[in-house]
């Protein structure tokens, strides 16, 4: 069921585990939910903060160079670079929150707390995500683009202008898909923000420019099987047409035997 504002299977209910227990409905309030919530480590904090401010100053740099090393030979492969960079950071965010949503356990060391965790909190608790702030949104995805913008920020420092003018077109491609996949949890954040959202937010929504509202809502019905990329959400109806996530899926429980989001549904049924 998706409901009215957006929220999703925040109106489904999960059953009861043994006799005198209610209903509890998915949201805040579920046990899951808040057990998940409460995971959330001071450690955790400080990686996101430090890949926050890492991301946005290297691609403050990177910027800079850019503009200084445009030339009017390289608009078309601009434009070309900008769009496939978005179609790619599209792809890229399906096949993580695919991954994460469909694979893995909150129990697995490391790794399951840091980053499978928010994927589960989500589909239990699909506002939470609208409660985080700047740091916790956008966090793991800036730690993801730190070592491209890096290398980018080093060959501009090493590279001669003859160099860089022949690369200037991948460097375009790299720079829009890095903006892109820093920007996906802060578009994902948006399409589940049904107030106060600024007008030109909106405005990208309603042009599918960035993820619309009505769009993701497909996602987030119960069992969250399809539509998994969150950047633009344009590769979502091909992808799906083609049967490319439940072929991947049928792979993958046919050479290993594990079943798809077994993990999701366990936190879903947790009510204490």
């Amino acid at each position: 069921m998706v409901t009215e504002n957006g929220c999703g299977v925040a109106a489904e209910t999960a059953q009861p585990q043994g006799p005198g227990h209610g209903t509890v409905r998915w949201g805040p309030q579920h046990a899951g939910a808040r057990e998940l919530a409460s995971l959330y480590s001071p450690g955790k904090r400080c990686q996101e903060w430090i890949s926050v401010v890492l991301c946005f100053s290297l691609m403050a740099f990177n910027f800079i160079h850019l503009l200084a090393n445009f030339h009017l030979g390289h608009v078309w492969y601009l434009q070309l670079g900008i769009v496939a960079g978005i179609l790619t950071a599209d792809f890229a965010s399906g096949f993580v929150h695919w991954g994460a949503d469909t694979w893995g356990s909150v129990d697995l060391p490391i790794f399951g707390k840091a980053f499978i965790r928010p994927f589960r909190e989500h589909h239990i608790d699909p506002t939470a995500i609208t409660r985080h702030d700047f740091i916790e949104t956008n966090g793991d995805n800036c730690m993801l683009t730190i070592f491209p913008l890096a290398n980018m920020a080093f060959n501009f420092f090493t590279l001669s202008p003859a160099e860089i003018y022949h690369i200037y077109p991948w460097y375009c491609y790299l720079y829009a898909l890095a903006i892109f996949v820093t920007l996906t949890n802060q578009i994902h954040k948006w399409s589940h923000t049904y107030f106060g959202l600024p007008r030109w937010v909106v405005f990208l929504q309603d042009c599918h420019i960035i993820l619309p509202r009505k769009h993701h809502r497909v996602h987030h019905v119960s069992p969250h099987e399809t539509y998994f990329c969150i950047t633009t959400g344009w590769l979502n109806y091909p992808l799906e047409k083609l049967g490319f996530w439940r072929t991947l899926e049928d792979l993958i429980q046919g050479v290993t035997g594990e079943k798809p989001r077994a993990d999701d549904l366990k936190w879903a049924k947790k009510v204490n």
